[in-house]
């Protein structure tokens, strides 16, 4: 064989190999290799796309304790008013209720001072009456002496 025909016969089957090469062979290759950069480019977007969502849910996350952590100092701070106002209501109903008593306190014992000058004055009106009797046994008008014991009991 000649080596001109050898390498024309070479040349020929390696251009038939690189047709059929790029005809049945090559298509299916570039299709797997682009589908496997179109996967792996959607990985790192999904991968992107959960780190976005995880960073926004981790701000969500944030504002709401920040959010709940301001509800609770509000309620405390509310509670704390509603206790101190509830304090300062029972001191003045205590208040209250405690001049109530020291004014109920004085007008008993007023009416009892009343009550003690009545009786003393029926018993300095029943002496006077029996030391008058006594003095005037001798001439007794009980009309007269009736009406100038009720001015003496008024008096006294």
């Amino acid at each position: 064989m000649n080596l001109n025909a050898t390498l024309l016969a070479q040349i020929v089957v390696f251009v038939i190999l690189w047709w059929f090469t790029m005809k049945f062979v090559w298509p299916p290759i570039t299709k797997a290799l682009d589908e496997r950069a179109r996967k792996v480019a959607d990985g790192l977007a999904a991968a992107d796309k959960a780190k976005a969502e995880l960073a926004t849910a981790n701000k969500r996350v944030e504002a709401q304790l920040a959010e709940a952590r301001d509800d609770a100092a509000r309620r405390l701070a509310d509670a704390e008013r509603m206790a101190q106002s509830m304090v300062e209501d029972a001191k003045g109903r205590a208040n209250e209720e405690a001049a109530k008593i020291v004014a109920a306190a004085r007008a008993e014992a007023e009416q009892a001072s009343i009550r003690a000058r009545e009786a003393l004055r029926d018993e300095v009106a029943a002496l006077a009456v029996k030391g008058a009797e006594a003095i005037l046994r001798r001439e007794v008008n009980p009309a007269v002496h009736g009406e100038l014991l009720s001015r003496l009991k008024s008096e006294l």
